[in-house]
């Protein structure tokens, strides 16, 4: 697994060990990014403060990194993934940009103060067909962990319903093999 773009481009990550974890493709990863380089309106990755979500070894947020974000904030429930991403933090020389959280994503409270700034982009990429990307993506807006306008790119598997929550509007759907990416847009909370 290689950082695909950006200053840290064909950097290797190293993954937790194991099979609880299941890293993106790299080829999912690079499509994910080009999409968000060419193909969504957004302010982009320069100076943003990006969300991992079920992050696993980090590679979406450090591939955020690469290309120009500001800082990131992992958010895991396993020792392991925490763990793998302090390692992979340290080896691209990204530890002060970064924030590591052991916290369960789908039960999202407010944010602590370490995780700093809104993010304007969160990535999620919960274990397929368990039914917790819906709740994370309400607990990032509910709680304050998504600024308005914020992005939210959720893999989920190919044949997986997703129903996102109100506020949010897909800006694309896509499918890559068993992943399906779709990218949503917080809009607001209906009155």
């Amino acid at each position: 697994m290689k950082i695909v773009g950006g200053r840290h481009r064909g950097r290797p990550l190293i993954a937790p060990a194991g099979e609880t974890t299941r890293p993106t493709a790299g080829r999912v990863r690079e499509a994910v990014f080009n999409i968000l380089t060419h193909g969504i309106d957004w302010p982009g990755f320069d100076g943003a403060s990006v969300l991992d979500v079920f992050a696993g070894s980090g590679a979406n947020g450090f591939e955020a990194l690469s290309r120009g974000a500001a800082r990131a904030t992992f958010i895991d429930s396993a020792g392991a993934a925490l763990a793998t991403i302090r390692r992979n933090a340290a080896r691209l020389g990204e530890a002060e940009r970064v924030t590591v959280l052991q916290l369960n994503a789908a039960q999202l409270e407010r944010p602590p103060a370490a995780a700093g700034a809104l993010a304007s982009i969160a990535f999620l990429d919960a274990p397929y067909g368990l039914g917790l990307t819906a709740p994370t993506l309400a607990g990032l807006t509910a709680h304050g962990w998504l600024a308005a306008g914020g992005l939210a790119i959720a893999e989920v598997g190919a044949r997986e319903a997703l129903v996102v929550p109100p506020g949010f509007s897909i800006a694309d759907d896509r499918s890559w093999g068993a992943a399906r990416v779709v990218f949503c847009r917080w809009i607001a909370m209906p009155q």
